[in-house]
């Protein structure tokens, strides 16, 4: 009985751990998101995160490699070259290429590049067998249209069931940088809804947070976004 006893303590003491090293990571992500500068996220040999600024101030030509003398250095995968690809920020904007510096080539969303690749938010680039994800926060701002008289949200300002959805879209990103948000069916698993409700409930989200207006498929990942940014979720409620 005293073996099971601490073998539960030492599980819970893991999970607690593991807790608040997610929360830890998520933190330092929506930190780099306010920031505003573009950043990349990746995970090292041991599984920690790592977020690698790409603000004004650093060079405008960085090197990824296995090499630790990188920029962005990856010496624990063996599938990454010496010297891989490289970032440039070429008028405002960063780009990645390999032109032939990698064994095994470089990928951007599962297609190898060939020659110079500007980056957008959200891109994931694979050097090896490591993923890194690029974020650009300033895009969105950029890409969304202007809305006049769009009060600020709070957490106070939404129904509890608004709220409640808006924290199931956003779950995924608790564990995982490279989430997409909850699916409708998801949600409505989640939450005991009709996907019909869902909807309704997301609609009302958009026109809240004013961003009714962008594409639909940059909706769902910017609503998590502002809702993150500005407190109404916390990495508490995910």
């Amino acid at each position: 009985m005293s073996k099971l006893f601490d073998k539960l303590k030492e599980a819970e003491r893991e999970r607690q751990a593991k807790a608040a090293e997610d929360t830890t990571e998520l933190r330092s992500r929506i930190e780099a998101e306010r920031a505003g500068a573009p950043f990349l996220v990746l995970r090292d040999g041991e599984g920690a995160q790592r977020i690698v600024a790409l603000a004004d101030d650093r060079p405008t030509r960085l090197s990824i490699g296995r090499n630790p003398s990188n920029d962005v250095n990856l010496p624990w995968d063996e599938e990454v070259s010496r010297l891989h690809a490289e970032l440039e920020r070429i008028g405002g904007e960063w780009t990645i290429s390999d032109d032939g510096l990698s064994r095994n080539g470089t990928f951007v969303n599962g297609s190898r590049i060939g020659g110079r690749v500007r980056l957008r938010d959200g891109d994931v680039i694979r050097a090896g067998a490591t993923s890194i994800a690029y974020r650009r926060p300033a895009a969105a701002e950029l890409s969304s249209p202007t809305h006049v008289g769009v009060p600020r949200v709070s957490r106070d300002d939404l129904p509890a069931t608004q709220r409640q959805v808006l924290v199931a879209l956003a779950r995924p990103f608790k564990h995982n940088e490279f989430a997409a948000p909850a699916s409708n069916g998801q949600i409505a698993e989640e939450l005991h809804l009709s996907v019909d409700a869902v909807k309704a409930h997301l609609r009302m989200l958009f026109q809240r947070f004013g961003i009714e207006d962008l594409p639909p498929n940059q909706k769902r990942s910017r609503l998590v976004a502002e809702a993150l940014q500005t407190g109404v979720v916390t990495v508490r409620d995910l």
